[in-house]
C-alpha cells in the first residue's frame, strides 16, 4: 500500500493522462469484440458527443483541482478529517479514505441530484444518452461537473484523505467510469457476484433504463455497497429488458444535439412517468 500511495503521491499528468485513455481505448476494443447491445449508430458522432461533454468536465476539474489542493493542504497543517482522528495502519488508512471518497464525493451527490428537480435537470444530460457506450461515462453538463467537483473537494475535506489517496481514488473513479460504461458483455452470475461489492457494468447499466424505478437506483460510481446498505440497489432478470435514455427526450433532436442538451436545465420541466417532482 505504501509503494502505490507513494506512486499516485507522485503521479504525472502524463501518466494519469495514459491511464484515462489507455482504459478508454481498451474499453473501445472490447465493445467491438463482446458487446452487450447491437446498436445502429454512428459510433463516431456519438463519441464525437460526448468527448465535448469530456472535455468541458475535464477543464472544470483542472481548475477546481486547486480547491481539493486546499482541502488537503487544510487537514495536513490542522490534523484534520475523519481519517485523522486515529491512528490506523496505511492499508486500512487507504481502504477507508477510498470508501469515504465514494460515499460523499460520488454517491451522495448523485442520490441528491435525483432528489432535487433543479439539479436533476443538469443531470438529465447524463440520461438522455441512448447508446450507452464507454464514451457516456463523462456525458455530464458543465454545472453539474461543478457540483461533483464541490463534493468531491468537501469529501477530501471531511475525510482527510491523503494527496495519494485522492489520486488512486480519482484514477479509480475514471476508470471505473469507462468500464460501468462500456457497451460490453459480462458474464450474468459473475457480474452479479461482483455487484456485491463493486459497481460492475450491468450493475450501473440498469440505472440508465429510460423509466422509474429503475432509473432512481444503481448510484454507486466504485463500490455498490452503498446502494445495498441504503437499499437503492435493483436489478433486472434480463440485460434485454434495458433500454437506454429518458423517456422525456428520446428524439435524437434533443439527446444528441450539443446545443439543446446545454439548454435542457433552463427549458421547462417535463415531469417523466412516475415522476416524483411536480409540474
Amino acid at each position: 500500500m505504501e509503494d502505490i500511495l507513494q506512486y499516485f503521491e507522485n503521479i504525472s499528468i502524463n501518466d494519469r493522462s495514459l491511464l484515462l485513455i489507455g482504459s478508454l481505448a481498451f474499453f473501445l476494443l472490447l465493445e467491438t469484440g463482446i458487446p452487450l447491445f447491437q446498436f445502429n449508430y454512428s459510433k463516431f458522432k456519438h463519441a464525437f458527443l460526448n468527448i465535448f461533454f469530456t472535455i468541458t468536465t475535464l477543464i472544470i476539474n483542472v481548475f477546481g483541482a486547486f480547491l481539493i489542493l486546499m482541502a488537503i493542504d487544510f487537514n495536513v497543517k490542522n490534523n484534520t478529517g475523519l481519517l485523522n482522528l486515529f491512528s490506523m495502519p496505511l492499508w486500512l488508512n487507504g481502504l477507508l479514505g477510498l470508501l469515504l471518497l465514494d460515499l460523499i464525493g460520488a454517491w451522495f451527490i448523485h442520490w441528491i441530484e435525483h432528489r432535487f428537480k433543479w439539479l436533476w435537470k443538469f443531470h438529465l444530460i447524463h440520461h438522455t444518452d441512448p447508446y450507452i457506450d464507454v464514451t457516456s461515462g463523462l456525458r455530464h453538463h458543465p454545472v453539474e461537473s461543478i457540483f461533483r467537483l464541490l463534493f468531491t473537494a468537501l469529501a477530501v475535506f471531511l475525510s482527510g484523505a491523503s494527496f495519494g489517496i485522492v489520486m488512486l481514488y480519482q484514477s479509480l473513479s475514471a476508470f471505473f467510469a469507462n468500464l460501468t460504461h462500456a457497451n460490453i458483455r459480462t458474464p450474468p452470475g459473475f457480474d452479479k457476484l461482483l455487484a456485491t461489492i463493486f459497481v460492475t457494468p450491468h450493475f450501473h447499466k440498469t440505472h440508465h433504463h429510460y423509466l422509474q424505478p429503475l432509473t432512481d437506483s444503481n448510484y454507486g460510481n466504485i463500490f455498490s455497497i452503498w446502494d445495498h446498505l441504503f437499499r437503492t440497489a435493483n436489478s433486472v432478470k434480463s440485460m434485454d429488458e434495458l433500454t437506454y435514455g429518458i423517456d422525456t427526450h428520446m428524439a435524437p433532436k434533443e439527446n444528441s444535439n450539443i446545443k439543446n442538451l446545454l439548454l435542457i436545465p433552463f427549458q421547462k420541466y417535463r415531469p417523466a412517468i412516475g415522476s416524483k417532482f411536480n409540474d
